[in-house]
């Protein structure tokens, strides 16, 4: 255990879920102290790389001062108010105009929540209503991946495809449908094509689709890269043919934008990166850069008709979170879009992703590695036991779990989801930092490595 660390079953509370209690419990719960940059530092003095910019987030890293001055301002001048009954603030009508200026193609309104998890269930929310108003109640079926991630609300963690989520809590809900999880590495057939995999994966949705019969189907999620699923890229031609399925039985597509909005693909939007054509988008962490809390659904024009069509029939549009368009958050969020312009944040990251993808495809050859792929700034890093006829490792090994302390102990924050290893540093990256970011991974590696022999 670490000197002067908490255990790990004294802050149980404070532990995200999917972290590895078990292991926290031997080793002790790690307690970051500062920032700086793209780097962290804990209780005890140490400094991290912190390649995952916490929770796929902190995308101008830990020290901007431009966004605590922001919160400041505002909080001296409105510190709160909400966007219920006819009223507003300029903080959330701006934050929307510039939002939606910038938003994939045909979004037209935004709501504000706190978090990826309240946007997309108000998403799921706006799906049964959209229906419900069009006269098709029965239309309430939802369709999310296997290994996707939208949430942890109860709905949110229903529509996403993550087993160790719902074991214990009685989930999913009834309603909630998950298709493939189109990792073409793990799950392709021998001598299959990525794009016959991505008409296979296609097939298998229509299936689904009319095995529930599609007039009980109400709508498709996706992330553009999976991000809780090991940041997973979609194979060519995937969307494309994913995309006609939905159409043809006339489903909305939902398309979850938390990880991937704001640079990350290399793009504004992973919408963009992907040819997505999507009816609704939720967006959140690198909105902020995650300084405040703060996320919205923008949704498209034929949604919000529906909206105004319910608020005419029932005397009312009877949803709205109390914190949401919080105007401190909003302010932090405008300043962020600022910043993301000013400092030209895509050309950058299409600048330095070159370096980022190459440095980490190295490790191909790692005998520990089987494959990795990733897009702008998002990668992931599949291990596998035999390369060669991709045989992973046992469950049991927990190689993915091992690989990440490691690397933590070589001065490398990464995340491990099952036996992939995830990165996606801050925005702001350079090529040195991200040369040193795979000195400290490769030390990780070949520690965990020779610890297996």
């Amino acid at each position: 255990m670490r000197p002067n660390s908490l255990h790990a079953r004294d802050i149980a509370s404070l532990v995200h879920q999917q972290t590895d209690l078990a292991g926290l419990e031997q080793e002790g719960a790690l307690l970051i102290e500062r920032g700086e940059g793209i780097r962290v530092w804990d209780t005890e003095g140490r400094e991290y790389i912190e390649a995952m910019a916490g929770l796929w987030c902190a995308s101008l890293g830990f020290s901007e001062r431009r966004l605590a001055e922001a919160a400041y301002k505002q909080m001296l001048k409105l510190p709160y108010y909400h966007t219920f009954f006819a009223k507003g603030h300029e903080p959330s009508v701006e934050l929307a105009e510039r939002l939606l200026a910038i938003a994939p193609k045909g979004m037209a309104r935004a709501l504000f929540q706190c978090s990826g998890s309240e946007a997309n269930d108000a998403a799921i929310k706006l799906v049964w209503y959209y229906n419900e108003i069009l006269g098709r109640p029965q239309k309430r079926k939802i369709i999310g991946r296997i290994r996707g991630y939208h949430g942890n609300t109860v709905a949110a963690v229903s529509l996403s495809g993550q087993p160790h989520m719902h074991a214990g809590f009685g989930l999913p809900l009834p309603g909630f449908l998950h298709t493939d999880n189109p990792n073409y590495y793990r799950a392709s057939e021998p001598g299959e094509s990525e794009e016959a995999f991505s008409q296979r994966m296609a097939d298998n949705l229509e299936a689904l689709i009319l095995r529930e019969g599609p007039e009980t189907v109400a709508a498709f999620f996706a992330e553009p890269v999976q991000g809780g699923g090991g940041a997973i890229t979609p194979p060519r031609g995937y969307f494309e043919r994913i995309q006609a399925v939905l159409q043809k039985y006339d489903i909305l597509f939902v398309v979850d934008e938390v990880i991937c909005g704001f640079g990350r693909t290399g793009s504004m939007w992973g919408c963009e990166t992907y040819d997505l054509r999507p009816d609704m988008v939720s967006c959140a962490k690198q909105l902020s850069a995650s300084y405040q809390p703060i996320s919205a659904l923008m949704i498209g024009e034929r949604v919000h008709a529906a909206l105004l069509e319910g608020s005419r029939r029932h005397g009312t549009f009877g949803h709205g979170y109390t914190y949401g368009g919080h105007p401190v958050a909003c302010a932090v969020a405008i300043e962020t879009l600022k910043i993301y312009e000013e400092r030209d944040m895509i050309g950058h990251v299409r600048r330095v992703s070159p370096a980022f993808l190459d440095g980490l495809a190295a490790f191909r050859e790692h005998p520990l590695v089987g494959d990795v792929r990733g897009v702008g700034l998002i990668a992931g890093v599949e291990l596998m036991a035999d390369k060669a006829d991709r045989v992973p490792f046992p469950p049991a090994a927990g190689m993915g779990v091992r690989v990440m302390q490691a690397c933590e102990q070589a001065g490398l924050i990464v995340r491990a989801i099952g036996d992939r290893i995830a990165f996606t540093p801050p925005l702001i990256i350079d090529e040195v930092e991200i040369a040193e970011m795979c000195r400290r991974f490769g030390r990780g590696l070949d520690s965990a490595w020779a610890e297996t022999n």
